[in-house]
């Protein structure tokens, strides 16, 4: 059994290195704990480098990338520094596209204590999955669009090669859910079928692996009443899976109910490589401070952990998975070391070691 793991580390930009030092510091000593090694290794990437260097993404990191047994990426680009065409610098993209990281997994999950937007019923809990396709969608075109002086033209990608890798993953996802007791079950394919012949295409994909899983659920959603549906009725989703720009789009609204996101996690997920990294921004505002919130970017240190531990069959990796996630969302439930973006005052290091407490108690 494997038992000591190469994790390249992207520090980032703006926040990134002030919430990437206490997750690598917490899953150092849960590696010493456990009884297994996690080897960090540096990679040079972002909007400070690319302002620096010239280069967003060196070739010498992308090949510590590709060698590693997972990558962790904290928060990444400045909105002032730009290529040339006026698009921002985004490894992360680079990354996905590169690594064919197809399945994008953005979990929302409110547990009690939480504070949410939402008057949630308490017999209501809301805990599901939006899996994103992160290679193709929209963003095939990304900085290569056609613009002239009187118009601009993006290119939507959908292929059947990287949609039945998705909605493979998505059933799997959903089968892995129901056997541990977090969902019934159930695939929701998210798109805009009654309009575009391309998510014809993509559901038509879908219906077909879902015939694959008799012993699961599927239905289809249009991406506007999803959006509607998140607000007045989350806790009936299980699994959702959808294309690339919807994906971008209803992460964020998932990370909104969670209460911002600050406490939302994500991971990008291909058949031999993945990336975990918080869904939040670089705030460059505050950098500096020691005051960001360091909660998303630990839950994505849990998931590798417990993604790790899936994939080479080490039992003590997935438990921490689940010991770290549960441990900071104690920490944000009892409400006494948030960050200023939740409603508190906490520095980054208070909000870190609320965690580390939590985890000594679970």
């Amino acid at each position: 059994m494997k038992n000591t793991f190469d994790v390249a580390v992207f520090e980032g930009d703006g926040i990134g290195p002030e919430i990437i030092r206490p997750t690598l510091d917490i899953l150092a000593d849960l590696a010493v704990q456990g009884g297994y090694g996690l080897n960090f290794i540096g990679c040079a990437a972002g909007a400070a480098h690319y302002a620096n260097t010239g280069h967003s993404l060196p070739d010498t990191s992308m090949q510590i990338a590709r060698g590693a047994d997972a990558i962790l990426l904290s928060a990444m680009g400045l909105p002032s520094v730009r290529y040339p065409d006026g698009t921002e610098i985004s490894p992360q993209i680079d990354l996905r596209k590169a690594l064919n990281l197809f399945a994008g997994v953005r979990p929302v999950r409110i547990f009690p204590g939480q504070k949410t937007p939402l008057n949630l019923p308490d017999d209501k809990p809301v805990d599901f999955v939006l899996i994103r396709e992160s290679t193709e969608g929209l963003f095939h075109t990304q900085g290569c669009g056609e613009v002239t002086e009187n118009e601009a033209r993006e290119t939507l990608l959908i292929t059947r090669k990287t949609s039945e890798l998705l909605f493979k993953f998505a059933f799997d996802m959903a089968r892995t859910r129901k056997d541990t007791g977090r969902g019934p079950g159930h695939v929701t394919c998210v798109d805009k079928a009654n309009v575009f012949r391309a998510f014809a295409f993509f559901r038509e994909i879908f219906d077909k692996e879902a015939t694959q899983h008799p012993d699961l659920t599927s239905d289809h959603a249009y991406v506007d009443a999803t959006a509607l549906w998140f607000v007045q009725k989350p806790w009936d989703f299980d699994v959702l899976v959808t294309e690339n720009m919807f994906g971008d789009i209803l992460s964020d609204l998932g990370a909104g109910l969670m209460g911002g996101l600050g406490v939302a996690p994500s991971a990008d997920i291909g058949l031999d490589h993945a990336v975990f990294q918080p869904c939040h921004g670089s705030a460059p505002d505050i950098a500096g401070q020691g005051v960001a919130n360091p909660f998303a970017m630990i839950l994505s240190g849990a998931m590798m952990l417990d993604w790790l531990g899936t994939r080479y069959d080490n039992a003590a990796l997935g438990a921490d998975g689940v010991r770290l996630r549960a441990a900071t969302e104690a920490a944000i439930a009892q409400g006494g070391a948030l960050t200023r973006d939740l409603g508190g005052a906490a520095t980054t290091d208070q909000a870190a070691d609320a965690v580390r407490a939590a985890l000594r108690a679970v």
